[in-house]
């Protein structure tokens, strides 16, 4: 199974980046998905989801109405839309795959992960 992340880059304070993670081996369809980030000396943390049943997503707070997960189930691939960005935004992204569809913002949860993708969000 693979996660490849892309996407990322460096970008202003206020722009937007879009990263996506292509999946194979497995689908998004049967899968949730979930994005989490990982800042230098910080522990990973969950951004969003979305659910395989239903298509449902979950933010945290601190990108919630910023931010938007999607997924495009005919090219296996999962989105992360981010507007106006910010420095504490600055961090590795990585997607992961879980069976289930609950409790999505827990990292253990999660079967597969991605290799990560940084962004950097300068000032």
């Amino acid at each position: 199974v693979q996660l490849q992340a892309s996407g990322g880059g460096l970008v202003q304070v206020g722009g937007s980046l879009r990263i996506s993670c292509a999946a194979s081996e497995i689908s998004v369809r049967a899968y949730s998905m979930g994005w989490f980030r990982q800042a230098p000396g910080k522990e990973r943390e969950f951004v969003a989801a979305i659910r395989r049943s239903g298509g449902g997503t979950d933010y945290s707070d601190s990108v919630k109405g910023r931010f938007t997960c999607s997924k495009d189930n005919a090219k296996n691939t999962v989105y992360l839309q981010m507007n106006a960005l910010e420095p504490e935004d600055t961090a590795v992204y990585y997607c992961a795959a879980r069976a289930g569809n609950s409790d999505l913002t827990v990292p253990r949860n999660y079967r597969y992960w991605g290799q990560g993708t940084q962004v950097t969000v300068s000032s």
